[in-house]
């Protein structure tokens, strides 16, 4: 215990260090790897198509199957990202995800941490839902839902995760879209072992679309989500013998010191003004004013203001933002940018596509 909570207190010390060093960068320069260096196939068969270059896949779902990837490796903490394409066209009830998660190994005591991206009727747009799940919290699930400033069918765009012993951080196009910070009373719902990345496509439609109203129809399939640029930073670790493969007898208490001095993992006035803006923008629910699910109170994480609160239901349901149906052929919305400011973020449509 003594030389755990030395880790942290020196943890947070090099992330409040490097908060006053770093400038922001405008976009994270990340290495990425061929399929076959860093992934498999999972499930699907013949609806799993890799390029010709190994350097990005197609995953398809249709009547027969979805199908999905994973990675070769377990990892403590890291970034991990992946640029994706989603189906266009009418997509109720399908569900494409991309996932930490050890469900395998911990089939009771699961971590998990995703996107997941909802799929939706003709004029309606994709929504984005992010959880957090620790040591089986799934009866306390930490979920968020977002709508995107962009259309997510007419090029990729970029969904990253950093998960750091301190904290994790949802981006998209650089930009931070959501922030956990651990905190003492979170206990065991904070995703502290090693999880494989997954990237799924598959048949959502008891839940996904309206609660379920509105089912997958096959008369659109195939339904393809492109992924690529796909980039595993992080200390392997395997799940079961607790044996870091990159951190030598340190385990993987140095690969993470160097994870949090990396840009990607600090959150900066710029940044957080950024996440802010969007969230403010574009987020249609937060678990943490969900005074229904949860009336003894919000999560210990979470940092509510009364100004705040008046935006969101007692069910935690967002009163301002609200799908738009997309016009044909209209200007595309630009990409979200890290270092954009709230101005920047401000000017981005909801409904421009």
């Amino acid at each position: 215990m003594a030389l755990e909570a030395s880790f942290f207190a020196a943890a947070f010390a090099v992330a409040a260090m490097w908060l006053c060093l770093s400038a922001v960068a405008s976009a994270f320069a990340v290495p990425t790897v061929a399929f076959e260096e860093g992934f498999s196939p999972l499930f699907g068969d013949g609806n799993l198509v890799r390029s010709a270059d190994d350097r990005s896949a197609r995953l398809l779902l249709d009547r027969r199957s979805g199908s999905g990837f994973v990675s070769s490796d377990y990892y403590l903490h890291g970034f991990f990202s992946a640029s994706i394409k989603l189906p266009k066209d009418y997509t109720a009830g399908v569900v494409v995800a991309f996932y930490l998660s050890n469900g395998d190994v911990y089939e009771k005591t699961h971590d998990e941490l995703d996107f997941e991206f909802l799929g939706s009727r003709w004029g309606g747009q994709w929504r984005v839902q992010t959880n957090v799940y620790g040591n089986g919290s799934t009866a306390r699930g930490r979920e968020e839902r977002y709508l995107l400033p962009f259309d997510p069918t007419l090029e990729a765009h970029r969904y990253a995760v950093l998960w750091a012993p301190t904290h994790i951080i949802f981006y998209i196009d650089d930009t931070p879209i959501r922030e956990v910070i651990r905190h003492p009373g979170m206990g065991g719902d904070f995703p502290a072992k090693p999880m494989a990345v997954y990237a799924t496509i598959w048949d959502g439609s008891a839940w996904a679309t309206d609660g379920g109203k509105y089912k997958v129809n096959y008369k659109y399939a195939p339904f393809a989500s492109d992924f690529s640029d796909l980039a595993l930073l992080g200390c392997r670790d395997d799940p079961v013998l607790r044996a870091p493969r990159d951190g030598g007898g340190a385990g993987c208490a140095e690969p993470d010191l160097g994870l949090l001095m990396a840009d990607y993992a600090v959150m900066t006035p710029q940044k957080r003004a950024a996440m802010r803006a969007f969230r403010g923008r574009h987020m249609t629910y937060t678990v943490c004013y969900d005074a229904v699910r949860y009336a003894a109170g919000p999560f210990p994480e979470c940092d509510n203001s009364d100004h705040e609160r008046v935006s969101f239901s007692a069910w935690g349901e967002s009163k301002n933002v609200v799908a738009k149906a997309r016009g044909r052929g209209r200007r595309r919305g630009r990409r979200a940018g890290a270092g954009a400011g709230a101005g920047a973020m401000a000017r981005l449509d909801v409904s421009s596509s």
